[in-house]
């Protein structure tokens, strides 16, 4: 729904990964233009020698603020320290970027915005500009394949905590409800609800018939905090923005998620350069096994591409340490830390693929 998908994938953000190192890094501000509007962000250098490669930092859902509020730094002085450049830029609105931020921004228009970007830092031959490849997380498991289809120059393509082509508001309700302690028991009737509300307010129900159908989903107190409260203005404007969009989406009937990218296995299976494929075991955010599967049947059959696949035990969706993978869990005991042996992965796959020396 409308609201729902802009509410959860807000909190689908990673915020930053921890690394320690002493890194020697130049940085300079990197701009563009795409679609009228001038893009604002930076570009990480190695100081003393010059890059090889770069690498395109692609952020999941919700605001950014790499230029001022320093995003990813740790990420990106690991990959600068390796000899690569980086660059990452903010969302349209956010930092320094003109424009108006849009949570709903299709993934397609954020595909043809790092393109428009790559294509800026080609022509001004910034060091490593020559062999470029992608870091991206969450929603950019959509945007990255699409990047790839469209600039064959990709060299390769690191996906951490990818999708498939389901929105996954249902996969986020359900993992965490279990780990709220609701029963298999509960946990099944809230899913049969919302399955069952979805498809009233889809196909032009009375908000009284949904209220009927929900009598225990609208008082669970996780879905509320995800996905608010409905009142009869909400809804009917959720189901206006439904009807208006009819044609244009589809629906796995066996779950009632969205299908949100036709056709996603197409795109995958066109993928010609090696692809590194890293999730957390206890993610609550995105069906990781889902994906894993899917690269496994789409570019691990694919002769041209390569897919390597690292998923580790006890870390979430943004790659941390944590005891339940649960979107509120406190994992300030763990002091937000990276998994361990995730920097290492990304190192030896990108020694092994000849990216660095």
């Amino acid at each position: 729904m409308k609201k729902q998908t802009s509410r959860h994938l807000t909190v689908l953000i990673l915020l930053f990964l921890s690394y320690s190192a002493n890194s020697q890094i130049n940085t300079v501000e990197f701009s563009f233009t795409f679609d009228s509007i001038k893009y604002s962000g930076l570009i990480n250098l190695p100081k003393g020698r010059e890059a090889k490669s770069m690498v395109i930092i692609v952020p999941g859902s919700g605001k950014t603020d790499f230029v001022k509020g320093n995003w990813y730094y740790d990420l990106r002085a690991f990959f600068v320290n390796l000899g690569f450049a980086v660059c990452a830029w903010d969302k349209a609105g956010c930092g320094k970027s003109e424009g108006k931020f849009d949570n709903q921004q299709p993934v397609q228009s954020s595909a043809k915005e790092a393109l428009a970007a790559i294509a800026e830092l080609r022509h001004q031959k910034i060091s490593g500009s020559d062999k470029i490849g992608l870091w991206g997380i969450s929603r950019a498991g959509w945007i990255c394949p699409l990047i790839i289809e469209e600039d064959s120059l990709i060299a390769f393509w690191i996906s951490v905590s990818g999708v498939d082509s389901l929105e996954n508001s249902n996969y986020l309700l359900e993992a965490n409800l279990k780990i709220n302690g609701k029963s298999d028991s509960e946990v099944s009737l809230l899913m049969a609800e919302r399955l069952e509300g979805s498809r009233i307010i889809r196909n032009g129900g009375s908000f009284e018939k949904y209220v009927a159908a929900t009598q225990n989903l609208k008082e669970d107190s996780l879905n509320i905090t995800l996905f608010g409260k409905y009142t009869q203005e909400t809804y009917l404007q959720d189901q206006k923005w439904f009807m208006d969009r009819k044609n244009r989406f589809s629906y796995d009937e066996k779950s009632g998620s969205m299908i949100f990218f036709p056709g996603f296995d197409k795109i995958l299976k066109k993928i010609p350069c090696p692809v590194l494929a890293i999730f957390g075991e206890k993610d609550a955010q995105v069906d990781w096994q889902k994906t894993m599967t899917l690269y496994k049947e789409t570019i691990g059959k694919t002769p041209q591409a390569e897919i390597s696949i690292k998923s580790f035990p006890d870390c979430n969706h943004n790659i941390q340490k944590c005891e339940t993978g649960g979107l509120f869990e406190n994992l300030e005991k763990y002091n937000w830390q990276t998994c361990d042996g995730y920097y290492d992965t990304i190192k030896l796959w990108v020694q092994n693929h000849g990216f660095i020396k």
